[in-house]
C-alpha cells in the first residue's frame, strides 16, 4: 500500500473530477472488502485548522452519521475510524446512544492517529479499540473551554486551605477566584461524574461485559484515564501500551499487515484532504456516502 508521499502522487495523478475524494473512497472500500465490515470515518481537520468552530464532537454530527449508517447492512457490525479532537459530552453520548441503536454491541473502533477526550470516551463504547504504535487517546476528564474541570476545584479547595492557614491572603483569592461564575465549581463536579457514570457503564455494558469483575476493571479504566492529578493535561497522548495497561481491549494495528495499510492510506488520504482543500470535518463510509463540512462550499 501507497505511504504518505505516495498516497499525494497518487491524488495528484488522478484524472477523476474529485481525487481528494475518489481516493479516500477508493481505499474506504478496500478496508470494508479486507474486513468484510462497515466502516464509518469520523475525521475532523482541528490539526490542520487550529480554533476553527466545528471541528468538535457537536449535535450536528448525529445526523451526518445516521445519513452515513442509512443503507448499510448493519449485521455485519461497524469499524469506527475515529481521529477528533472530542467535544461536546451531551452530543457524545447522544451519539453513541444511537450508534448503540443501530450496531448493538458489535462496533470496533480504529484510531489511525488520535482520538482525543470524548472521542476516547466514544472508543470505550465499543467492543475493541485498534490501536498502532503511533496511536493515542487522551484523558477523558472535563474540560469548560479549555480549563479543566479537575483544576478548578482544586484551584478553589486550595483557596479554602490557605484561607484557613492565612486569612490575610482572602484579597489574592477573591482576585483568582472571581474569574468563575457562581455555580460554576457545581457545573465541574457534575460534569465530572457524569462523565465517569457514562464511561463505566459503557464499559460494562459492551468493551467488559463477558468478563468476571467487570465493573472493578471499568473503575480502574476509569480512574485512570479521569484523573487529572496523574496525566497533568488534558492534552496528553496515551499510547497503546499504556492503554493495554488500564485494562482496556486493544487489537494491535500491526498484526494484519493489510489492514495496517489501508488504515494508514486512508488516513493519509484525509489529512491530505484536509491539507489541499478547506474541508474541515468529514464523516464517510464505504459506499461513498459522506457529508463533508469546508470552509468554503459544501460538497
Amino acid at each position: 500500500m501507497p505511504n504518505w508521499n505516495q498516497v499525494l502522487d497518487e491524488i495528484q495523478a488522478c484524472e477523476n473530477r474529485n481525487p481528494l475524494d475518489f481516493t479516500r473512497r477508493k481505499y474506504i472500500r478496500l478496508l470494508s472488502q479486507k474486513t468484510g465490515r462497515n466502516v464509518i470515518c469520523y475525521y475532523s481537520g482541528w490539526l490542520q485548522r487550529p480554533g476553527l468552530q466545528n471541528t468538535a464532537i457537536n449535535d450536528d454530527d448525529k445526523n451526518a452519521l445516521m445519513a452515513m449508517v442509512h443503507g448499510l447492512d448493519r449485521s455485519i457490525g461497524l469499524d469506527l475510524i475515529l481521529h477528533t479532537p472530542g467535544g461536546d459530552l451531551a452530543a457524545t453520548e447522544s451519539i453513541v446512544d444511537y450508534l448503540h441503536r443501530m450496531f448493538v454491541d458489535d462496533i470496533r473502533a480504529i484510531i489511525p492517529q488520535l482520538a482525543m477526550s470524548a472521542g476516547t470516551m466514544m472508543a470505550f463504547a465499543c467492543k475493541s479499540i485498534m490501536m498502532g504504535k503511533q496511536s493515542s487517546l487522551g484523558p477523558i476528564d472535563p474540560q469548560f473551554g479549555g480549563i479543566p474541570a479537575y483544576g478548578v476545584i482544586k484551584e478553589f479547595e486550595q483557596a479554602i486551605l490557605e484561607i484557613k492557614k492565612d486569612p490575610a491572603s482572602i484579597p489574592i483569592w477573591c482576585e483568582i477566584v472571581r474569574k468563575y461564575h457562581p455555580t460554576f465549581i457545581g457545573e465541574c463536579q457534575n460534569a465530572i461524574d457524569w462523565s465517569q457514570v457514562m464511561v463505566n457503564e459503557w464499559l460494562r455494558k459492551v468493551m467488559l461485559k463477558d468478563e468476571k469483575g467487570s465493573a472493578a476493571k471499568a473503575k480502574k479504566i476509569v480512574a485512570y484515564f479521569n484523573n487529572h492529578e496523574e496525566t497533568k493535561s488534558h492534552a496528553r497522548h496515551i499510547n497503546i501500551d499504556e492503554a493495554k495497561s488500564t485494562g482496556l481491549k486493544v487489537e494491535d494495528l500491526e498484526s494484519d499487515q493489510d489492514v495496517q495499510d489501508l488504515v494508514l492510506t486512508i488516513h493519509h488520504a484525509f489529512m491530505h484532504t484536509f491539507s489541499h482543500s478547506e474541508a474541515f470535518k468529514i464523516i464517510e463510509n464505504q459506499m461513498d456516502n459522506a457529508v463533508i463540512l469546508s470552509a468554503g462550499p459544501t460538497r
